[in-house]
């Protein structure tokens, strides 16, 4: 929950302060800086430091260090072992899978399913010496991006196992429990992650399901349901969160929270409902799970007890990165499809490709593809090299990916026409399919909610420390300084703006400052709403999407920026189509935050969002659309 205090600094103070401080002279400044730090006294709470790039842009802070230069975290052997297993994966997905049966049939068929299991496609990530491949998640990530070039319901039956259902295992599990299940996970049993119930969505506080120990100490008893699980008719091993009674140190009352459990179906009492009928993923499998009286042994506690919200948050956390590999896959397959159109197709005797409107929609699918791809091997390679904090990094590639990739499915089928939307082209499948990425795993409203509020939080910590700060100036003298005065030349318009044009080749330095600046001004917007609204923030969803909006278009900026830079310091063959897409892509981007900052600041959009709030309440009340019938019949 946002915990920014009910009084603000006001900016007004900030200046008077920082107006007298400027007027010192510097050796009296010195001086009074050497006294401070043998006299220091911390302030209230100390703000520990984060190293991730998108946290820091919402203080008007740039912090590179996962950013630049972009990740190339694979060693030889490393490198070796994934050419090896790229073209026997590719190959069964030319040649053996079949995306289309498998949507026809709604199942996967066996044949396929027995050769992903050979190839350890279902164990990617567990340890050489428990059975599975052992792969980074670099690796993983590449692997992950030609299945989903090649089929999404596939994807999410290999990714439902491993890179949620046994994950808390790999990230939680004590040895003992490692040893017993990743083996098994590895070796033809399934595993599933159970969270959502029929109350509980997004909201994951607030499931229903429970277990209590049992009179002897030695089992919990579970009882509950969860739906939509995918693989929950398959499953053998299961992550399942429920309820628990907790002593609460704090109070000394016992209460209520969520624990993770490691469940088998051969416990007795797991049941599961007929597989569900969907929009698309049709082959995958995904039914209602019910539990009664599971008797759940103690040592299947994972990640101790109460602690389930940290484990299940961190699963998904951790696995988010995937879907964007998966997915700039899927967008290359699209694109490849209405480029082979486009360079055949004849319309007024020219080929359509030469057409700009054409040309507009192809140019916007790679840049699409480029920025979503960079996104996932960025974070892939910064969790390889043990980053903790990528968090919000995930979260938006997850949700710029899941929309990206619909996106240019979409285009791809307008620049194929009426063959676009015939069933044997395909596309008409993979966008059935990509319709549920905006939704599970975190729906992207939430999503982006959880980016801007988390930001917010850690600016507003900042403002705080100042604020304690300000309770002993002497002390903290340093402090108020740097920040008061780099408020003050700000608004005098003496500040300059900080730059990123060294960390760039110098092809690309102009597009690196023109992302500084959003940054400078993004932190100054920032601040201006924690000022406004202080706790009240969380409430003020439009505010949210737009500052949550301006964060996605600031860090894949910064990311393309970033490989494009790479690839030209390189000379790397297609370093010039790159360096195009990174200035093409920066210079949109800035646009787009210049007016989300607009949005926000402006009276007349802040009136706008009381208006869509007023007509939202009016068709809600009403049941439906609110207006007069024009014919009066």
């Amino acid at each position: 929950m946002l915990k920014v205090g009910q009084t603000i600094l006001s900016q007004s103070r900030l200046q008077i302060c920082a107006q007298r401080l400027l007027v010192t002279s510097s050796a009296h400044l010195k001086a009074a800086q050497a006294q401070a730090v043998e006299k220091a006294e911390r302030p209230a709470k100390e703000v520990k430091e984060d190293l991730s790039f998108v946290m820091n842009i919402f203080r008007g802070q740039i912090e590179t260090k996962q950013l630049f230069p972009y990740p190339n975290v694979l060693n030889t052997e490393q490198r070796e072992t994934l050419e090896m297993l790229v073209d026997p994966v590719n190959k069964f997905f030319e040649e053996v899978n079949n995306p289309a049966k498998n949507d026809q049939d709604e199942k996967i068929e066996e044949t396929a399913l027995k050769g992903l299991w050979e190839l350890g496609a279902f164990a990617l990530q567990v340890p050489q010496d428990l059975g599975g491949l052992g792969l980074t998640n670099t690796q993983y990530a590449r692997l992950v991006e030609i299945v989903g070039a090649h089929d999404l319901g596939v994807g999410i039956t290999l990714g439902a196992h491993q890179s949620i259902g046994f994950k808390g295992i790999l990230l939680f599990g004590n040895p003992e429990q490692k040893k017993k299940y990743l083996p098994r996970v590895s070796s033809g049993e399934y595993a599933a992650f159970c969270l959502t119930e029929p109350s509980s969505g997004s909201d994951a506080g607030s499931i229903k399901t429970r277990a209590v120990l049992s009179p002897d100490g030695k089992h919990y008893i579970l009882n509950g349901s969860k739906i939509w699980i995918s693989n929950g008719g398959l499953a053998e091993i299961m992550t399942v969160f429920a309820q628990t009674p907790v002593n609460d140190p704090k109070t000394g009352k016992i209460v209520d929270k969520v624990t993770a459990f490691i469940v088998e179906r051969s416990f007795g009492g797991v049941t599961n409902g007929p597989p569900e009928k969907k929009m698309g993923i049709k082959c995958s499998n995904t039914a209602e799970v019910y539990y009664e009286d599971v008797k759940v042994p103690i040592e299947n506690v994972l990640g101790g007890v109460g602690n389930g919200f940290k484990v299940a948050m961190n699963i998904l956390n951790n696995g988010r990165f995937g879907m964007a590999a998966a997915l700039s896959g899927t967008m290359k397959a699209c694109t490849k499809k209405a480029v082979e159109f486009a360079t055949t197709r004849k319309q007024f005797g020219q080929r359509i490709d030469s057409f700009g409107a054409i040309q507009e929609k192809i140019a916007r699918m790679q840049m699409l593809q480029y920025v979503t791809e960079s996104m996932a091997y960025m974070i892939s390679g910064n969790m390889d090299t043990g980053s903790q904090h990528y968090h919000l990094e995930a979260a938006i590639s997850k949700c710029f990916a899941s929309e990206a990739a619909w996106n240019v499915c979409d285009e791809a089928i307008q620049v194929l026409g009426g063959m676009g939307f015939m069933k044997d082209t395909g596309l008409e499948r993979v966008m059935r399919d990509l319709r549920i990425f905006r939704i599970f795993e975190g729906t992207n409203d939430i999503l982006r909610l959880f980016v801007a509020l988390t930001g917010i939080q850690y600016a507003g910590a900042h403002l705080k420390e100042l604020q304690a700060a300000f309770k002993n100036p002497t002390a903290n003298l340093g402090l108020i300084f740097g920040e008061a005065s780099k408020r003050v030349v700000r608004k005098v318009g003496l500040a300059s703006v900080p730059k990123m044009d060294h960390l760039v080749h110098r092809e690309l330095a102009k597009s690196a400052n023109l992302i500084a600046k959003d940054i400078d001004d993004f932190g100054q917007a920032v601040e201006m709403v924690l000022i406004k609204y202080g706790k009240g923030i969380v409430q003020e969803q439009f505010i949210l999407n737009r500052l949550a909006n301006a964060t996605f278009d600031i860090y894949s900026s910064a990311v393309v920026l970033s490989r494009a830079s790479t690839a030209l310091q390189n000379n790397s063959p297609t370093a010039q189509h790159e360096k195009i897409i990174a200035e093409a892509w920066t210079l949109e981007a800035s646009e787009r935050v210049a007016n989300y900052l607009k949005a926000i600041s402006s009276g007349k959009n802040l009136d706008n969002f009381s208006k869509m709030e007023t007509i939202s309440k009016k068709v809600c009340e009403n049941g439906g659309i609110v207006q007069s019938n024009p014919l009066n019949i």
